[in-house]
């Protein structure tokens, strides 16, 4: 007899989450959110307290965290820092700056030059509801995490940008308004030679795009949605804002 289920990566689509409990007699799903390399979750569901679709109950045992605005200051919505010591988190990365990666630049607690155990970035943009619970929407850097799988936006937009008829392309995470996995949309600009971007070339468009992530990347990142624009917003020094291309989706 089923007494539960398990969800990693993201936290389920509410809909299929009311769907799998209704068919094992309203069950929970226990949803579980972190990664190898801190051993586990940061957030996570529990037995002891209602399922909640789309939703972590709680902080996972044996860590915290803190959300924090742009501004570095405490917020109910924004990035995920966690707060050690906590077994199972990591303390090397093979051929990457482990230091670098995860702690340089973070804020610390209570504006303190320094604490004995100093914010971990993540990279998650989290969300505290009224109720205590928490909502995940998606990766604040530029990478996004797909079906579990993390993969950096550069890479979508290399294959994307090859296709023919593509000048220019980003690729954005965006969550459903309910919540649930991240879906990839693609921004795209056009080129001059390509013909006007009527709803039957978007869509032809669209399956071009999907095949060449499907044979060059991974058949399992779909394309949720194709937006066809003029220019992609920069900065004065010419980056791309993918966080601008994200709140305008939302």
């Amino acid at each position: 007899m089923i007494k539960a289920f398990n969800s990693t990566g993201e936290c389920s689509n509410a809909q299929d989450m009311r769907y799998l409990m209704a068919l094992a007699g309203n069950k929970p799903v226990i949803e579980y959110c972190g990664g190898t390399e801190i051993g586990g979750a940061y957030l996570t569901g529990t037995l002891v307290q209602p399922c909640i679709p789309a939703t972590f109950s709680t902080p996972a045992l044996g860590l915290d965290l803190v959300i924090l605005d742009p501004e570095n200051q405490p917020a109910t919505k924004g990035e995920a820092f966690l707060i050690g010591p906590s077994i199972g988190l990591s303390t090397e990365l093979l051929n990457r700056d482990h230091e670098q990666v995860y702690f340089a630049g973070t804020p610390s607690l209570n504006s303190q030059p320094s604490t004995p155990f100093p914010l971990r970035r993540h990279g998650d943009q989290v969300e505290r509801l009224p109720n205590g619970y928490y909502r995940a929407h998606g990766r604040v850097d530029d990478t996004m995490n797909l079906g579990g799988i993390k993969v950096s936006s550069m890479d979508i937009e290399r294959v994307v940008s090859q296709v023919k008829g593509i000048a220019e392309a980003v690729a954005i995470a965006a969550t459903p308004p309910s919540g649930g996995p991240s879906q990839l949309v693609i921004y795209a600009v056009v080129t001059n030679s390509s013909p006007d971007a009527s709803s039957a070339d978007k869509a032809t468009l669209l399956k071009t795009l999907q095949a060449a992530i499907k044979q060059q990347l991974n058949p399992l990142f779909k394309i949720h949605d194709l937006v066809l624009i003029d220019a992609l917003p920069r900065t004065a020094s010419n980056k791309v804002m993918r966080r601008v291309l994200r709140d305008r989706y939302h």
